[in-house]
């Protein structure tokens, strides 16, 4: 379990996870030049385990984060385009089959709350909150969950801040598509701390992300996604730490190199 420096100090959380780990049946896998099992990191996962309150999926595009996030979610129960378990509306069907192959341990016979957060397709979830509520209910209106106010009402930022802060509770398990997409570094900090809020209450998330400032969260783990597969490093060790801290330190100099001028 890797730390950010400045909290080296920290003793990291070790209670058990909600989910524990996930394992993919290649018994069961007839064509592993198919996709997605051919993707550079999924043809070489057979177990990951999740052993920190956080785990961050991290790497470059195409590797397979995404879309081992969305297998987990599916497999877990999640709409496939974002949501809890009570959402199944579907604008285009995109995602692959991996979540026939995954089978998921979990530590409890029953996740208490939890919600699939992409960033793609968060305007398709925020329109089906906003259909959902127009149909007559007894039931209080969707939005109230999220703060009262359709998050079409809000910029994509305030929108995604506002589903963390209202809609995400402790106990719950919660997994997040570059969620960084829509944020400020200020909102990503602010984003933090709501993590840690949440975390203190027992909350598990798995977050693919390249944002550096998410990934210093102190109590996390860190799965490297790469043309060897998955492999676990350190928050300094990861390729984004490395590029903004030599970025920040001389930007100049970088772009001299990158530009040649």
């Amino acid at each position: 379990m890797s730390q950010c420096p400045m909290f080296a100090n920290d003793r990291p959380m070790t209670r058990p996870q909600m989910l524990a780990s996930v394992r993919l049946m290649w018994d069961r896998v007839e064509d592993r030049l198919a996709f997605p099992f051919a993707l550079p990191a999924i043809k070489h996962i057979d177990s990951l385990e999740f052993d920190a309150p956080i785990t961050f999926f991290v790497g470059e595009n195409g590797t397979g984060k995404s879309t081992l996030l969305e297998a987990i979610a599916v497999a877990a129960g999640f709409n496939a385009e974002g949501g809890s378990r009570n959402f199944r509306f579907r604008t285009r069907s995109t995602h692959s089959v991996l979540h026939e192959y995954l089978r998921l341990t979990r530590t409890v016979p029953r996740i208490r709350d939890g919600f699939f957060l992409r960033a793609e397709s968060f305007y398709n979830l925020a329109s089906e909150i906003d259909t959902l509520d127009e149909s007559p209910s007894f039931d209080p209106p969707i939005r109230d969950g999220f703060g009262g106010k359709s998050l079409h009402q809000l910029s994509h930022g305030e929108a995604f801040l506002a589903t963390l802060i209202h809609r995400f509770r402790g106990g719950g398990l919660y997994l997040l598509d570059e969620p960084e997409a829509a944020l400020s570094p200020q909102r990503q900090l602010a984003m933090m701390v709501r993590l840690h809020e949440l975390v203190r209450e027992g909350a598990q998330f798995l977050i693919a992300t390249h944002s550096p400032m998410l990934m210093a969260y102190p109590e996390s783990r860190h799965l490297r996604f790469s043309d060897e597969g998955v492999t676990e490093t350190t928050y300094e060790e990861t390729e984004h730490y490395q590029v903004m801290r030599d970025f920040m330190a001389a930007p100049g100099q970088v772009l001299r190199r990158l530009l040649d001028t």
